[in-house]
């Protein structure tokens, strides 16, 4: 799971970077050059520190996510470089951003401080590339029917009229995220990492005692949030009895960047399901309505080879009855087979034979 950062210059991209993988970064600005910087994430989740605290095995593995701070998008409209379109197909989905504090001695590059515009300029350069990319595809459709020869004419029709789609929709300023597509049409963008087609999170950065601005971005696989960013890389850098005291002292229930990473998690549309022992605790992901046999490959490949079942039971049911063993007992811990859906929480134990 890699979720890039982007946003307009003087956003605030490394500032937020810093807050969500405890990182260091300078937070110098790059100058329209291409740079990545990545961070693995643990998801915070009080379910695997309460499994943890029943079970004290020697080690407690949280779910990850990947964030990589991606320099170079300039909101100028014109066709990303290869260098950097190569590293924002890659991603999962992105965070977006949008720059909401004053601040003198940043002066933001288009003269003021406006989300909604800083959003718009965003989505476009993103959509100009995925039009480009897309009246590209179709003129290369165009001459394979020209030639013949080749693939069948219906499967080249197919193509042509889903492209065709894609760019009357993109022709209406729309991301391609809005459209529903059928798992053979998911089997043809398999090659293609149109960028609108990625899900995004609005991350509006903030400063200290800022409220969030009354903008709200809709639509499918778009979520939106706030963070106060330089406070919370401030507090990321601390050590973490710091950061309980000052969280004590000002009352706060929980920092801002652990529900951002949450948030992030859930934009792409994963859950969470456990595996617990002496030995381990540990979290893995899977995508939803995940079957077991899924889940298993997620843990290693040889169990998925050789699944006879899965051992189930809910996390509410195991915590309220006190271990495995008092849920064997009283019957809880289901037996279930390859097509059983894996719900978000679960403790999962396969059965398998090589």
């Amino acid at each position: 799971m890699r979720l890039g950062i982007i946003g307009l210059p003087q956003s605030g991209k490394t500032t937020i970077f810093n807050a969500l993988s405890r990182g260091n970064q300078p937070l110098t600005t790059s100058g329209g050059r291409f740079e990545v910087h990545t961070g693995v994430v643990d998801v915070p989740d009080e379910r695997i520190d309460r499994l943890s605290a029943m079970f004290k095995p020697k080690k407690t593995i949280y779910a990850k996510v990947t964030y990589a701070d991606i320099a170079g998008l300039e909101g100028s409209k014109a066709a990303i470089s290869g260098a950097l379109l190569n590293q924002l197909t890659q991603m999962d989905g992105f965070v977006h951003v949008v720059r909401c504090f004053e601040d003198s001695n940043v002066p933001h590059p288009a003269g003021s401080v406006a989300p909604l515009r800083d959003i718009a300029t965003m989505d476009s350069e993103l959509l100009i590339n995925d039009l480009i990319a897309v009246e590209r595809k179709l003129e290369r459709l165009a001459e394979e029917r020209k030639k013949g020869g080749g693939r069948e004419k219906v499967v080249i029709e197919r193509e042509a009229a889903l492209f065709e789609r894609f760019q009357e929709v993109l022709g209406r300023e729309q991301p391609l995220r809005t459209i529903e597509l059928s798992a053979e049409e998911e089997k043809v963008l398999a090659g293609f990492g149109f960028l609108t087609r990625k899900p995004i999170l609005v991350l509006f950065n903030l400063s200290e005692g800022q409220s969030e601005p009354a903008v709200e971005t809709s639509g499918p696989h778009c979520s939106q949030a706030a963070l106060q960013g330089k406070l919370e890389m401030e507090l990321a850098q601390l050590p973490p009895e710091d950061v309980t005291m000052f969280m004590a002292e000002y009352g706060i229930q929980e920092l801002g960047l652990a529900r951002v990473i949450r948030l992030s998690y859930d934009l792409l549309g994963l859950q969470s399901f456990f595996t617990v022992g002496a030995d381990e605790v540990r979290a893995w992901t899977v995508r939803r309505n995940a079957s077991a046999f899924e889940a298993a490959g997620e843990i290693h490949s040889d169990l998925q080879k050789g699944f006879i079942r899965a051992e189930v039971v809910a996390y509410e049911e195991l915590m309220a009855l006190g271990g495995l063993n008092e849920a064997k007992a009283k019957g809880r811990l289901r037996l279930e087979g390859k097509e059983y859906i894996v719900q978000d929480g679960e403790i999962v134990h396969i059965r398998f034979n090589l």
